[in-house]
C-alpha cells in the first residue's frame, strides 16, 4: 500500500470513544509514529510526517532497492506521505498528504481543513485546495469549486465565509469554479491538473 490508510493501521475503537476527525488509535502490533522536519517525535497537536510500522507495512518496492530505501526510514518505518498529529487521547488525525502542503508567505497551510468548511456550504458539491505560484507568497491558496446545479455561489461570498473562520492566511486569494474536479483512474482528484491548469492565476 502505497499511501496511508487509516482504516487498516488504526482503528477506532468499538468499545471505547470515536472521536470525530479522527482515525483512532494505532491497531495492535502497528507502531505509528508522526515526526517533524529533523525526525523528532512530535506532541500532540503538533503536526508532522505520518511513518508506520508493522506487519501489515509491506517490506518494500519490487527491484527497486533505491526506492525502498527512499521510501523507508533505516529502522524500517514507511514514510506514508500524510501529515497528521496526535490527539491528547493518542488518536491519529490526518490533515492531508505532505505533497498537497501549500506553504504561502513561509507559512503551512493543509488544504483538507480549508475544503472541509468549503465543502460544508451550501451549495457546494466539493472542493479542492491549491497553491500556485505567487511572486510575493511563494505560493498563493487557491480554490477550485464544484456548485450544485441550478445553485449560484460567488467568489466572494467563499472568501467573505471563510474569513469569518480561519486565519487570514488560510483563505484562497482566487477561487474558480468548475464543472467537476480532474480525476484518476482510482478515482482521486488530481491535484497537479489542476495546479498547471490555474498556474498563473495570481500573475
Amino acid at each position: 500500500m502505497r499511501s496511508f490508510d487509516g482504516k487498516r493501521k488504526t482503528s477506532n475503537p468499538l468499545a471505547g470513544p470515536r472521536l470525530a476527525g479522527t482515525v483512532g488509535p494505532p491497531l495492535p502490533g502497528v507502531s505509528i509514529r508522526i515526526v517533524d522536519d529533523a525526525g523528532a517525535p512530535c506532541a500532540p497537536g503538533a503536526i508532522g510526517a505520518i511513518q508506520v510500522k508493522g506487519p501489515n507495512v509491506f517490506s518494500g518496492y519490487w527491484r527497486m532497492p533505491e526506492k525502498t530505501q527512499e521510501e523507508f526510514t533505516a529502522d524500517g518505518y514507511f514514510k506514508t506521505g500524510d501529515m497528521g498529529e496526535w490527539t491528547p487521547e493518542r488518536y491519529v488525525r490526518i490533515v492531508g498528504r505532505a505533497k498537497d502542503l501549500v506553504i504561502t508567505g513561509g507559512l503551512n497551510v493543509y488544504p483538507k481543513e480549508i475544503e472541509g468548511r468549503i465543502d460544508a456550504m451550501p451549495g457546494v458539491v466539493e472542493s479542492a485546495v491549491i497553491g500556485v505560484p505567487d511572486p510575493d507568497l511563494g505560493e498563493a491558496v487557491t480554490a477550485v469549486v464544484v456548485a450544485r446545479p441550478g445553485c449560484t455561489l460567488t467568489e466572494a461570498a467563499i472568501v467573505g465565509a471563510l474569513k469569518a473562520e480561519i486565519a487570514s492566511f488560510k483563505v484562497p486569494k482566487r477561487v474558480y469554479f468548475v464543472d467537476e474536479l480532474p480525476r484518476n483512474a482510482m478515482g482521486k482528484v488530481q491535484k497537479n491538473v489542476l495546479r498547471e491548469r490555474f498556474a498563473d492565476a495570481t500573475r
